[in-house]
């Protein structure tokens, strides 16, 4: 099983292909076994890389360490620790406020293009800001569930990031990922990433960004994520009629099409 020791912590990763290392980095209480579309996709072309997480998938289940700057961190020493450079770091829910974590903490030198799928900067409702997706007594009933029925938080996810009801065997699928998750890591990294803000950061991205945008709205409006594109100086948004904050699972041709597209234009 390939791994990775960063910070003292042993890190899940599979990498495929050559070419234009791709690095993904998934949502919060998920894995990186979301993106197999992608392993099997892009490996032709270019070198997708797809990481867990401490304390998701793969990874090891450590007790502390789970914020977005530890997380960037992480990042940061995976990359070293691989010799990674001229990367796209394709960020997916949580995984693009990393992201925006990873540059405010250590610029891009390191990044050749950032791709944002389905996020917006900040996921709090906050005065002044009109795309917050929940208030703080929501997010205490997510920490209730996450902490007293974690099966049930996993079908809730799973049933709203989708905007066509999954198979069984993609239900199990996701399932399983979610459910390698123990419930004081989902609990601490749910609340973490839940208050924090990156609007000052968007301005701050300095590499070509591609938005990715799923137009059904169960989990983030269509304007909280034309936000995000409307704020990053050079960036394209890329819209998924039929997905909602999965574009990736629900539409994968589309979205390798989309994604290969964007990385040979910055070749």
């Amino acid at each position: 099983m390939p791994t990775e020791t960063v910070n003292g912590v042993e890190l899940y990763y599979e990498a495929d292909g050559d070419g234009t290392p791709i690095v993904f980095l998934h949502g919060v209480m998920m894995g990186s076994r979301f993106f197999t579309e992608q392993q099997s996709g892009l490996a032709d072309a270019h070198r997708p890389i797809v990481l867990d997480f401490r304390g998701h998938g793969r990874s090891e289940k450590t007790e502390s360490g789970h914020t977005l700057p530890t997380y960037a961190a992480d990042v940061e020493a995976f990359l070293e620790a691989r010799g990674l450079n001229d990367v796209v770091l394709v960020g997916w829910s949580m995984g693009a406020l990393v992201g925006w974590e990873y540059v405010d903490r250590f610029g891009t030198d390191r990044l050749r293009g950032f791709v944002v799928v389905e996020q917006q900067p900040a996921d709090l409702e906050r005065e002044g800001y009109d795309h917050g997706s929940f208030d703080f007594e929501g997010l205490a009933e997510l920490l209730e569930l996450t902490q007293t029925d974690p099966h049930e938080i996993a079908d809730l996810y799973i049933d709203r990031m989708l905007k066509h009801p999954p198979d069984a065997g993609r239900r199990r699928h996701l399932f399983d990922e979610i459910a390698r998750v123990p419930p004081g890591v989902k609990t601490a990294i749910l609340f973490d990433q839940s208050v924090r803000d990156y609007r000052d950061v968007l301005d701050r991205v300095d590499v070509p960004t591609l938005v990715c945008l799923g137009e059904s709205e169960a989990v983030l409006t269509v304007e909280s994520v034309e936000y995000v594109a409307e704020h990053t100086p050079d960036a394209e948004l890329e819209r998924f009629p039929e997905s909602d904050h999965c574009p990736f699972l629900e539409q994968p041709d589309r979205f390798n099409g989309a994604l290969d597209a964007f990385v040979r234009s910055l070749e």
